[in-house]
C-alpha cells in the first residue's frame, strides 16, 4: 500500500509518460516511453494508480521535465534510486527517438 503524496506523484509521473508516448512522433518513440511507464509499474509491483487524461499538456519539451521531475520526487517516497534513475535513462532514450 502506498500512501497519498507517493500516489499522488507516481500518478503525476504515469499521466506524463503517457502523455508523451501518446504524442509521440513515430512509432519508436512511443514503443520506448510505453517501455518507461510499464518499468515504472513495475517497480510498483503494479500498485499504481491510474494515469489524470483530463490535464494533459500535449508539448513534449514541457512534458519532458516535469516528467523528469515527477520521477526524481518518487525518491522521497522511498522508491529505489537506481530503479528510477534507470527509468529516466529510458525515458531520456525515448525522447531521443521522438526527434525534434
Amino acid at each position: 500500500m502506498i500512501l497519498l503524496p507517493h500516489a499522488m506523484t507516481l500518478a503525476q509521473a504515469r499521466s506524463y509518460l503517457a502523455a508523451l508516448a501518446d504524442h509521440a512522433t513515430t512509432i519508436d518513440a512511443s514503443s520506448a516511453y510505453e517501455h518507461a511507464l510499464i518499468e515504472l509499474d513495475r517497480v510498483h509491483g503494479d500498485d499504481v494508480p491510474t494515469i489524470d487524461s483530463k490535464r494533459r499538456c500535449e508539448d513534449r519539451a514541457i512534458l519532458l521535465p516535469m516528467a523528469t521531475v515527477a520521477l526524481e520526487e518518487l525518491d522521497r517516497h522511498g522508491v529505489d534510486a537506481l530503479s528510477i534513475e534507470l527509468i529516466i535513462a529510458m525515458l531520456d532514450d525515448a525522447y531521443t527517438l521522438d526527434g525534434p
